[in-house]
C-alpha cells in the first residue's frame, strides 16, 4: 500500500477541483485558485474522486509495484497543483564572482558571468523573476516549471570548485578543492 497515495488531500477555501477524463481514459484534474489554474493528467490505473471537500486516490491492484508508484505520484502531482494555485513556489539563486552581474530587461534576464558576451535568457510564460543585487528569485505556480527554469539559469555558469564562482542555489554548498601546491626547493 502506498503511504503517500492513500492520504487524502484537503481542498483549501477558495480552490476549485474538477475531475474529468480524456480520450485515452486518463484522469484530468483541473485546479483553480487565487493565483490561476493548473491541469494535471493522472494515469487511468489511479482513480481520482472528489468527496467531502477532499481529493481521494485509489488504485485497482495494490500489489502491483508500478500501480503503487503511480498512486503516490498522482497524489503528489495534484497536491503540488493545489499548493501552486494557493501559495506558489519559488527558488532563489545567487551569483558569485568578481564583475558578475544580472539584470532584467523586459521579458529577458541578462547575465554577465565572465564570458566575452552577455547571456540573455528568455523568461517563459507563467514565471516571474525578481533581481536584487546578485540574487535571482524565480517564482510561479507550477513547481516543475520553477525548478526547470532555475536549473537552466544555473547551467549557464555552474559554480566551480576552486573559487566558488558561478551561479548556485541559495542553500547549495559548494565543495571546495585545494589549489596547486608548489614545492619549495
Amino acid at each position: 500500500m502506498s503511504r503517500i497515495g492513500k492520504k487524502p488531500i484537503d481542498i483549501p477555501q477558495g480552490v476549485e477541483v474538477k475531475i474529468s477524463q480524456d480520450d485515452l481514459g486518463n484522469n484530468l484534474v483541473a485546479v483553480k485558485g487565487s493565483k490561476g489554474s493548473l491541469e494535471v493528467s493522472t494515469p487511468k490505473e489511479v482513480k481520482v474522486e472528489n468527496k467531502d471537500n477532499q481529493v481521494l486516490f485509489t488504485v485497482g491492484d495494490e500489489e502491483d509495484k508500478n500501480n503503487r508508484a503511480l498512486w503516490g505520484l498522482s497524489r503528489t502531482l495534484v497536491n503540488n497543483a493545489i499548493l501552486g494555485v494557493t501559495e506558489g513556489f519559488s527558488k532563489e539563486l545567487e551569483i558569485n564572482g568578481v564583475g558578475f552581474k544580472v539584470a532584467l530587461q523586459g521579458k529577458k534576464l541578462v547575465l554577465n558571468v565572465g564570458f566575452s558576451h552577455q547571456v540573455e535568457y528568455d523568461i517563459p510564460e507563467g514565471i516571474s523573476i525578481e533581481v536584487e543585487k546578485n540574487n535571482i528569485k524565480v517564482s510561479g505556480m507550477d513547481k516543475q516549471l520553477v525548478g526547470q527554469v532555475s536549473a537552466e539559469i544555473r547551467s549557464i555558469k555552474k559554480p566551480e570548485p576552486y573559487k566558488g564562482k558561478g551561479i548556485k542555489y541559495k542553500d547549495e554548498q559548494i565543495r571546495r578543492k585545494a589549489g596547486k601546491v608548489v614545492k619549495s626547493a
